[in-house]
């Protein structure tokens, strides 16, 4: 039986490591027996082989995708292959499409306070991707985000008004997964920098919702 492939396109802006993120991702699924392609360009996505992958991961953040690019993307996951990735690098990768918004099922809006700790609560505690993780203490940007109410929510936070008193007692999703057309979708708010990924709940619930969404 052949391994299972990935594709982690990575880029934009340097704040949120993304290629240190993607390389920590190529590890990880390796350890998992895919093969993994590493590109540094959009243009990856317009690939006419893309559908081939099983298993896309953007590490794109803050940047923009051409039109073809982005059909073919959409296109391919509608068609089977799964998609899944974290914080900005696959929710606030590209703010003027919201097609692409549409399938991941959220974007990013704010992050009140920058670096704050915060509490992560697994919400569906029987599904495979959090099972046995339980809740936890967080130090990161609390994402503030627009999402779609038709996602499977796994994990949320609250908002406490410290930083911005209109969203007080706020509960957001964290992670969440959904389908697209025949592609499974799963989505992170954590991992703001790829040292991120040294904290053992939140490198589980994200290798986890990757072998999920993969074809």
């Amino acid at each position: 039986m052949s391994n299972k492939k990935a594709i982690i396109v990575w880029g934009g802006w340097e704040g949120h490591t993304p290629e240190a993120s993607a390389n920590v991702v190529k590890d990880m699924l390796e350890a998992q027996n895919f093969d993994v392609v590493l590109d540094s360009s959009t243009e990856a996505f317009a690939d006419p082989k893309l559908g081939e992958f099983d298993l896309i991961i953007p590490a794109v953040t803050m940047s923009r995708i051409e039109k073809e690019e982005l059909q073919n993307l959409l296109a391919c996951i509608r068609a089977g292959s799964g998609i899944a990735g974290f914080h900005g690098l696959m929710c606030d990768s590209f703010r003027n499409e919201p097609d692409y918004q549409f399938m991941t099922g959220g974007q990013w809006v704010a992050h009140p306070g920058d670096i704050i700790d915060y509490r992560v609560e697994i919400t569906k505690s029987e599904d495979p991707i959090v099972a046995g993780i339980g809740d936890f203490d967080y130090r990161s940007e609390q994402y503030y985000m627009h999402f779609d109410p038709s996602i499977e929510v796994l994990a949320t936070t609250r908002f406490d008004g410290t930083y911005f008193e209109e969203i007080d007692n706020v509960v957001m999703p964290v992670v969440w997964k959904r389908t697209y057309g025949k592609g499974r979708v799963f989505y992170s708010s954590l991992g703001h920098v790829a040292d991120e990924f040294k904290v053992s709940q939140m490198r589980s619930i994200f290798e986890r919702g990757a072998l999920w969404a993969t074809r």
